[in-house]
């Protein structure tokens, strides 16, 4: 199975449909009138595709096992063709396209079967999907220019050579795998005035994102949102919120991280943990959905 721990839960939506079709009027007037003799032909695969959307990880076997929180069965009869939508939602890491799809051809086969008795042509078609939502794909801004990020270390450790960055390079390595171009990236120690003076510089050029790494714990040279909090112009705390809430789930030290975000002008400036784990679980809570500050941003100049 695909890991999904590195995504973020959000509400997801998938609408599918199969379609059923007879070869005599009188089949579609014994389910409209309920004589069937296997019983109600909507009722009954109505049950079954509930059922099939929730038992769907058990036979599909790369499909993770998820909460279904919404599911709904339709039936439309036209002509002499019985057309089903499977609708499912859900807030979690992964979609529910095919716990839809699933549902609707169960629905379908639970139908056939039913009707089988009474009309021996009957044929499945138009098994597919016909609508998503939810997840990365929804919330990836198309920005109409290329985000510059800046890098900065906050690192006493690093800066005098006794460790290697790793956090970073990681940092560097995801904006870029997201199309985010990289133009400046530095190793400072974890100095109130050096950190200050380092991003008021990076703020001076193009960069749209200025990113730091480290100084966001409890030592007495953990001092990175001391330095940042005042020059901010706007903190948006909310930002920090999701990066430790996300990390939270799959850690509990993070509540002792002391991630810092805000604007500074337009410009947008994360103070994100030191450690690896740390910096790479906060790139992924954030990114691409941080990206829609750019357009809120873009939009509030017009």
């Amino acid at each position: 199975m695909i890991n999904i721990t590195n995504k973020i839960k959000t509400h997801r939506s998938a609408i599918a449909q199969a379609i059923v079709k007879v070869s005599k009027k009188e089949t579609i007037d014994a389910i409209y009138n309920k004589k069937v003799p296997k019983g109600d032909v909507f009722e009954v695969s109505r049950v079954a595709g509930l059922f099939a959307v929730k038992r769907t990880s058990d036979m599909i076997p790369d499909c993770h096992p998820l909460p279904i929180e919404y599911c709904c069965v339709r039936h439309e009869l036209n002509g002499l063709e019985i057309l089903i939508q499977v609708e499912v939602q859900t807030i979690y890491r992964t979609g529910v396209e095919v716990e839809a799809m699933h549902g609707a051809s169960v629905v379908a086969l639970t139908i056939y079967d039913m009707l089988k008795p009474i009309d021996k042509i009957i044929e499945i078609t138009g098994n597919k999907l016909l609508n998503k939502k939810g997840g990365r794909s929804q919330y990836t801004e198309k920005l109409e220019r290329v985000i510059h990020a800046g890098v900065i270390v906050c690192s006493d450790s690093v800066s005098t050579g006794k460790k290697e960055d790793l956090s970073g390079k990681e940092i560097m390595s995801k904006l870029l795998a997201m199309g985010i171009e990289v133009n400046s990236y530095c190793v400072i120690p974890d100095e109130i005035k050096v950190i200050q003076e380092k991003v008021r510089s990076f703020c001076e050029t193009d960069l749209d994102i200025v990113i730091l790494t480290g100084g966001t714990g409890l030592s007495s040279r953990d001092v990175t949102p001391e330095a940042i909090r005042p020059i901010l112009d706007k903190e948006i705390p909310s930002i920090a919120e999701a990066i430790r809430n996300f990390g939270h789930e799959r850690m509990p030290y993070s509540m002792l991280s002391r991630s810092v975000a805000g604007l500074i002008g337009k410009k947008l400036i994360l103070a994100l943990p030191g450690s690896l784990r740390g910096a790479e679980e906060s790139i992924d809570a954030l990114f691409p959905y941080l990206l829609h500050a750019f357009k809120m941003l873009e939009d509030s100049s017009h």
